[in-house]
């Protein structure tokens, strides 16, 4: 398994080991062993499914309280998968990072606790899969505009699906300091 550090401090690539034949492949999606020696140490506790068409996109999302981190690749399909710094105090604060993910490439990516998330499918459809290590809670989750032009994100597609959740999220810079989690108040919690 080789594990790539991102731009964005505590983001991680991660290219698991393929073992392939004439039948098909075998691979690793995740081993706690494994995962923790390489620097993904998650008690992860909620496994996660999307299926999505072509010019879906997904975010940018976040919880605080109960941030999670999430370990994300793709089952079919390709994406352009997207982690925003978002903790206040942070020297990459409103920075992103941007990944493809496919089916392919079988790529992973771990995204830490204090990051927005989201993700654009390029092919005709998407199955996503990822991993998080707190549950869904519905009365902390927050949404960043997902073409904020301060964040300046470089999306693949410009004609996108939204809900109306995401089509009407506010900016980085209007969400209410409270609703974002510090770099130190995550250092305790971890």
């Amino acid at each position: 398994m080789k594990v790539i550090e991102g731009r964005l401090p505590g983001v991680l690539i991660v290219e698991p080991q393929v073992h392939g034949d004439a039948r098909g492949f075998f691979l690793e999606t995740w081993s706690r062993t494994r995962y923790e020696a390489a620097g993904i140490r998650g008690d992860f506790c909620q496994d996660n499914l999307s299926f999505s068409r072509r010019g879906t996109l997904r975010g940018l999302h976040y919880q605080h309280p109960h941030a999670q981190d999430k370990l994300v690749y793709v089952l079919q399909g390709e994406i352009f998968d997207v982690a925003v710094d978002i903790r206040r105090g942070s020297p990459t604060f409103g920075q992103w990072e941007g990944v493809r993910l496919s089916a392919e490439n079988h790529r992973q990516v771990f995204v830490p606790k204090g990051f927005a998330h989201g993700f654009c499918v390029v092919s005709e459809t998407a199955l996503v899969a990822y991993k998080c290590t707190d549950r869904y809670h519905p009365e902390t989750e927050g949404s960043i505009l997902w073409n904020d032009p301060e964040i300046g994100i470089d999306w693949p597609l410009v004609d996108v699906l939204l809900t109306e959740k995401d089509r009407n999220a506010p900016r980085l810079r209007d969400v209410p300091p409270e609703r974002l989690s510090t770099v130190l108040t995550l250092a305790i919690s971890s």
